[in-house]
């Protein structure tokens, strides 16, 4: 699999990113509306129906960003120099933490919806707010891992692309492109795909 994120073309990945999402929500968009303009006494809890489905698109968006991070991190290692040494290891476990936590913020998102809409809903949003106290730091530590996980990503990008060791400098154009990937992989997976050749 890792072959295949580092072999893709560009425009490959885009689409998967951003492109399929958009369609999906585009379709989303319009069927909501459709369903608003069509009824005389729309039910406003429909809507929130239309909500359950955001957590597949951004599992969707998750898999290939992420799968992609992977693949140029760990994928790239064999054309890293032999004397250059870097920490995959850790780069491993903090490129985990995020996945973990976003798919129990999915479930926990998911079942908020439902309680909100159920039968005791003033319980359920008071419940929610504790939980919120839990998953705040939880996310700030995710953000950390993230930006972790893009740095890597860069300076490996850069590292065998100089083949020699590098420092934040040097790629710092590079870390800003993955960070602000629907920009960046039009520029970076094309140089990756020389360094495959």
């Amino acid at each position: 699999m890792t072959d295949k994120f580092l072999k893709a073309k560009h425009w490959q990945l885009f689409l998967l990113t951003f492109g399929l999402p958009m369609i999906f929500q585009f379709i989303m968009m319009g069927s909501m509306i459709f369903k608003f303009t069509s009824h005389n006494s729309p039910d406003p809890t429909t809507m929130f129906s239309y909500v359950k489905i955001f957590p597949l698109i951004t599992i969707l968006f998750v898999a290939v960003y992420f799968g992609w991070f992977w693949s140029v991190a760990v994928g790239l290692q064999k054309k890293v120099p032999v004397y250059v040494k870097m920490k995959v290891n850790r780069f491993k476990v903090l490129f985990f933490i995020p996945l973990v936590y976003l798919l129990l913020f999915m479930s926990f998102f998911s079942v908020s919806i439902n309680s909100v809409f159920g039968p005791n809903p003033q319980q359920s949003v008071i419940q929610i707010s504790q939980v919120f106290a839990v998953i705040l730091p939880l996310h700030l530590f995710s953000m950390f891992c993230i930006f972790h996980s893009l740095y890597f990503v860069a300076k490996t990008f850069k590292t065998v692309e100089l083949q020699r060791e590098v420092s934040f400098s040097d790629f710092a154009g590079e870390f800003f492109m993955i960070w602000f990937y629907p920009i960046g992989i039009w520029i970076v997976q094309p140089k990756i795909n020389k360094m495959l050749e």
